[in-house]
Parts: C-alpha cells; sequence; structure tokens
C-alpha cells in the first residue's frame, strides 16, 4: 500500500538545504544547540519533542523522536504518557476557542 509519508523520505530531510545552503546551516545549528544538555536534560528535551511531534502531527518527527527517546533511556510508560499531556494540551486548546464561539453567536443572537 502506497501512503503520502514514505519512510524513506526522512534521511533525505537534509535535501532541503541544497537551495538554501546558508539558512539550512543557521537551522542545524540553532537545532542541534536547542538539543543539547543544559536546564534540561537531552532525555528530557526527546520526550518534549516526542509529545510536540504528536500535536504537530509529524510522522517523520514522531519516528525520530521514538528513537532518540528509545536511544536516551526513556521508556515506553514515559514516552506515552508525553504524548497523553500533548492530547490532553491539544485539546484544551481547542474547547478553549469555544469561548470565542460562544462570544460571537451571543453577540449575533439570532
Amino acid at each position: 500500500m502506497v501512503h503520502y509519508y514514505d519512510d524513506a523520505d526522512l534521511p533525505r530531510f537534509g535535501e532541503i538545504g541544497k537551495d538554501a545552503p546558508e539558512l539550512w546551516q543557521k537551522f542545524n545549528a540553532y537545532y542541534g544547540a536547542v538539543f543539547e544538555d543544559g536546564a534540561l536534560s537531552e532525555r528530557e528535551k526527546a520526550l518534549i519533542a516526542l509529545a510536540v511531534s504528536h500535536a504537530v502531527q509529524c510522522p517523520y518527527c514522531i519516528d525520530a523522536y521514538t528513537q532518540g527517546c528509545l536511544e536516551k533511556g526513556s521508556n515506553l510508560e514515559q514516552m506515552t504518557e508525553a504524548v497523553h499531556v500533548a492530547a490532553a494540551i491539544k485539546g484544551g486548546a481547542a474547547l478553549v476557542h469555544g469561548v470565542q464561539m460562544r462570544k460571537k453567536a451571543e453577540g449575533i443572537s439570532m
């Protein structure tokens, strides 16, 4: 079965820098610095990235950060909990916009 997202595309990510190498280098420098140990460990940052990957629904990121989390010592229970945190935040963010809908509907008051 053919899928829109091809697993073979992830290793080709670097090709996006072919026609804008300076920007690609700057992105890589920033990206690399973000994921270094700091106030948060590399493991904690990988868990955050895994959760965000689910919130933005990027299958490439989900694959990459699933592997990264495992390599940095996270277990499936921790990873699943991180995904649930992202789902709760995304769900809450959708619901809170209901206030905007209610205000608009009340202002129109048919």
